[in-house]
């Protein structure tokens, strides 16, 4: 590998580093777009959210379902590993918890394609403050 030396240098590789990929266009405007967050901190991963989220992918690319599935660190449901967050476009994002495979399916087929709630959702205990009033 070539040493880097110059602003260029590092432009030059990146191009290199990147030139293979395709990010998808719904990435540009992710609030049209169906969001997944799965918690992948210390405890999510130790209970199984990595499994959780390779789910997630295969399994809404199989359906077709348009969706973006990312990983995120602590939500603070410790208690609840693996936990997700869901964000349907227009709606406020729903958190689910203590979900294993059968869960995750139930998600995708009843909440993400048909709005319907499914067991395992971690109500709010906060509020958001609005900030300019």
């Amino acid at each position: 590998m070539s040493k880097i030396t110059s602003l260029a240098d590092l432009k030059k590789r990146r191009e290199e580093l990147t030139s293979g990929l395709s990010f998808p266009t719904k990435a540009m405007n992710p609030e049209n777009v169906i969001q997944v967050k799965v918690a992948m901190a210390t405890c999510g991963i130790a209970s199984g959210a990595k499994t959780i989220m390779e789910f997630f992918h295969e399994q809404l690319e199989r359906r077709n379902v348009a969706a973006i599935v990312t990983q995120t660190g602590c939500m603070g449901y410790c208690y609840a590993e693996p936990t997700i967050e869901v964000k349907l476009p227009g709606q406020d994002p729903v958190v689910f918890g203590f979900v294993d495979l059968k869960r995750a399916d139930q998600i995708i087929e009843k909440y993400i394609k048909t709005g319907e709630l499914v067991d395992g959702i971690i109500p709010v205990n906060y509020q958001t403050i609005d900030l300019n009033v």
